[in-house]
């Protein structure tokens, strides 16, 4: 929770609980090292380096869950459908999007509940990325 839109946290945050930003820099690096071999997933991200995503994801994912407000001072709102609009993201792409985060999820060792909990929010969003049905 923030005080403001922007403003500093109030009280302890998933962020917080979990180990802040060098969880979340863990969680995307590992996610990314799969992306960048997957032949469906790889194409979809318009730079060769994967650099510029990586940092994306991770400065919406502190944000999302109570850590600093750099993504939104950097780029506005997430809008993430509008965001995904411009890539086929049928279900083998988002499964495959799943599998590679499930094994960064893994690879945090978090607490039971916590890993719930990201996990729950990881497939949400993944589902509701989806924008077509075609192959």
């Amino acid at each position: 929770m923030r005080g403001s839109e922007h403003g500093p946290g109030l009280g302890q945050t998933f962020y917080d609980s979990v180990g802040g930003s060098a969880t979340f820099e863990r969680l995307v690096a590992e996610f990314y090292r799969g992306v960048a071999d997957d032949p469906v997933l790889k194409p979809m991200y318009p730079e060769e380096d994967l650099g510029p995503a990586a940092r994306r994801l991770q400065l919406f994912l502190e944000q999302y869950w109570g850590g600093p407000g750099t993504y939104s001072e950097e780029r506005g709102h997430p809008r993430l459908r509008m965001r995904h609009l411009p890539f086929k993201v049928n279900p083998d792409a988002r499964d495959r999007w799943l599998a590679h985060m499930r094994r960064a999820v893994d690879s945090l060792d978090l607490p039971p509940l916590a890993e719930a909990t990201l996990w729950d929010y990881l497939q949400r969003a993944a589902f509701a990325m989806v924008n077509t049905f075609d192959d």
